[in-house]
C-alpha cells in the first residue's frame, strides 16, 4: 500500500503543537506523542499468538534475512515447477500458511475471513477493507503490447473461457461483499477479471468490455445497496490509464444522488492515486474538476505506491523525500479544501502546495499509509479544522494487516471525541495461498523499500515484548 522509492526514513515532521492523537514511541514517531494523554500501550491488545508471529516476522524483515527471503518469494511466484507451487505441494502450502500468509492475509475461505474481520473489529477498528487477492501481473518491456496482441490473436477461440473468468471474478467479489458490513470497504482489482480485462487495460481502452462493465455495475449496485463502499486498487502503469478511466465512469454513475443511495452526493466508489508517480496530483486534480463540472463526487484513496518492482521508473519520483512531499501535500490540499498540483513541488523537505481558492466537489479521502508521520499530519490537520469549525472533508485512515500495527492501534487507542477523529481501518486480503503469492511478494518488497519504517515497527514490538515480560514477572512475584 505504501511502497516508496528509497530506503531512508521520512523527512522531519511539521506536526502542529496542539496535536490531539498520541502515537506510540517508535524511533520515527516518538516526538508525535501528545503529552498528558495517558493511554494503554497500543500493542497490548494484540492476542499473544498474533503478537509473537508479528514479533518474529517483523524482526526478520528488519534484518539482513529479508534479502534471501525476498529472493525465495520471487522464485515461488515465477517458478513453473509444481514442487514450488502451494496448490501442488501441501508441505509448501503449510509452510507459507503458518508464516507469512497468516501474518498478511485474512483466510482462504469465508469462515476464516469472518473470524479475522471479527477479530479486527474487536480490536477497536471502525471497519475493514477486504479484497479478493487474485490478480494478473504484466511483465513490462518494449514488446509487451505487441506480445499481448499476438497472444490475443492466437486465443480468439477462448472467448468463452475469458467470459467465464469475468463471471468468476464477479461472483468472487459479490461473495467477498457478503463478508462485510455497513461502512466497510470492498477492494477490487480489475486484472482479477482475467485475460479479457488484461487485454483491454493494456490497450488503454477508455471503457471496459461489455461483459466486465455489466459485472462491475452489478458489484457497485450491490455495494451501494449494502451501504458499504468500493475502492478500486491501483495496478501497474501499463494498466493504470485505463483503470483511471473506468474508475471515473463508475464514480460518475454511482457517486451521485440516485434511487439506491438516497444521499445528497454519496461516495460509493473510490479510486486509488499513487503518490510515487510524478503526475498523480495533476491526475487527481483533473478528476476533481471534472466531477465538479458534471455534478458527481470523488472518492480518493491515496497511497504511495506498491508496484515499484514492475513500474516504469521514469514516471516515479527519484527520491523517497519527493514521494513523501507529494503525498503529504496532496493530503493537506484536500483536507483544506483545495486542488493539489505537482507543478508547485519544490525541493526535498518542502511540501506540495495547493492551487488557489476553488471549491472542491463532494469528496472523501482515505489516507492509506504506514508512515506514522504522514498519518499524524493528516489527523492533526483534520482534527484542528474540526475543532476550529472550519470546512473540511470526511477523512479515514488505514493500514494493511500485519503492517504498522503500532500506528493503527495507536490511533484506535487515542483519546478525543470519536466524531472529530478519522475512522481507523485495517486492509485485508483473502484467497488461497497461491492466489495471494503476488500480494505477499509486494509486502516483502514494500518492507525492503521502507526499511526504516519496518525497523520502527520491530522496535515497537520489542518494546511491547519487554512490557509484557515485566508485567508477567510482577504477577509471578505476587
Amino acid at each position: 500500500m505504501a511502497a516508496t522509492t528509497a530506503t531512508t526514513s521520512s523527512g522531519t515532521s511539521d506536526v502542529a503543537h496542539n496535536h490531539e492523537i498520541p502515537f506510540p514511541a517508535t524511533a520515527s514517531a516518538a516526538h508525535l506523542s501528545c503529552a498528558g494523554n495517558a493511554q494503554k500501550a497500543p500493542l497490548a491488545s494484540l492476542p499473544t499468538r498474533t503478537f509473537l508471529r508479528s514479533l518474529f516476522l517483523t524482526s526478520a524483515m528488519a534484518s539482513p534475512l529479508l534479502t534471501p527471503c525476498l529472493l525465495l518469494m520471487k522464485l515461488l511466484v515465477d517458478s513453473p515447477s509444481k514442487l514450488l507451487r502451494p496448490s501442488s505441494n501441501p508441505a509448501m502450502d503449510y509452510l507459507l500458511r503458518r508464516t507469512i500468509y497468516d501474518h498478511f492475509c485474512a483466510g482462504t475461505n469465508e469462515v476464516e475471513v469472518r473470524q479475522t474481520v471479527h477479530e479486527m473489529k474487536r480490536l477497536g477498528y471502525k471497519g475493514v477493507i477486504l479484497g479478493y487477492a487474485r490478480e494478473s501481473i504484466a511483465h513490462v518491456n518494449q514488446c509487451s503490447h505487441q506480445e499481448t496482441r499476438a497472444a490475443v490473436l492466437q486465443e480468439q477461440q477462448q472467448q468463452a473461457q475469458w467470459e467465464e473468468a469475468v463471471e468468476e471474478w464477479k461472483e468472487g467479489n459479490l461473495r467477498t461483499l457478503k463478508m462485510l458490513g455497513e461502512g466497510d470497504y470492498l477492494a477490487i482489482k480489475f486484472t482479477g477479471a482475467g485475460p479479457l480485462a488484461v487485454h483491454s487495460l493494456t490497450r488503454s481502452d477508455p471503457l471496459p468490455p461489455p461483459q466486465i462493465k455489466a459485472a462491475i455495475y452489478e458489484i457497485c449496485a450491490a455495494v451501494a445497496a449494502q451501504k458499504s463502499r468500493l475502492w478500486i486498487d491501483a495496478e501497474q502503469q501499463v494498466f493504470q490509464a485505463a483503470i483511471d478511466s473506468w474508475a471515473v465512469d463508475l464514480m460518475r454513475m454511482f457517486n451521485r444522488p440516485g434511487e439506491i443511495t438516497k444521499e445528497d452526493t454519496p461516495i460509493v466508489v473510490l479510486n486509488t492515486y499513487q503518490a510515487y508517480l510524478k503526475r498523480s496530483a495533476d491526475i487527481l486534480a483533473g478528476h476533481l474538476r471534472l466531477a465538479r463540472k458534471e455534478g458527481w463526487g470523488v472518492g480518493v484513496k491515496l497511497v504511495r505506491g506498491a508496484y515499484i518492482a514492475h513500474d516504469q521508473r521514469d514516471k516515479i519520483w527519484k527520491t523517497k523525500e519527493e514521494t513523501d512531499t507529494n503525498y503529504n501535500g496532496v493530503v493537506r490540499a484536500m483536507i483544506e479544501g483545495n486542488y493539489p498540483s505537482s507543478s508547485t513541488l519544490r525541493g526535498t523537505g518542502s511540501e506540495l502546495e495547493s492551487q488557489g481558492p476553488e471549491d472542491l466537489p463532494t469528496v472523501r479521502l482515505f489516507v492509506a499509509s504506514h508512515n506514522g508521520e504522514s498519518v499524524a499530519k493528516a489527523c492533526t490537520l483534520y482534527q484542528q479544522r474540526r475543532k476550529d469549525g472550519r470546512k473540511t472533508i470526511p477523512v479515514e485512515v488505514g493500514q494493511l494487516q500485519g503492517m504498522a500495527d503500532e500506528v493503527s492501534l495507536g490511533m484506535v487507542a487515542a483519546g478525543g471525541h470519536a466524531e472529530t477523529k478519522p475512522g481507523v481501518f485495517k486492509c485485508l486480503a483473502w484467497g488461497s495461498t497461491e492466489e495471494c503469492l503476488h500480494f505477499l511478494l509486494r509486502r516483502a518488497v514494500e518492507n525492503q523499500s521502507a526499511m526504516q519504517r519496518t525497523k520502527d515497527t520491530a522496535q515497537a514490538l520489542r518494546g511491547e515484548a519487554w512490557r509484557r515480560a515485566v508485567a508477567f514477572m510482577r504477577v509471578w512475584r505476587v
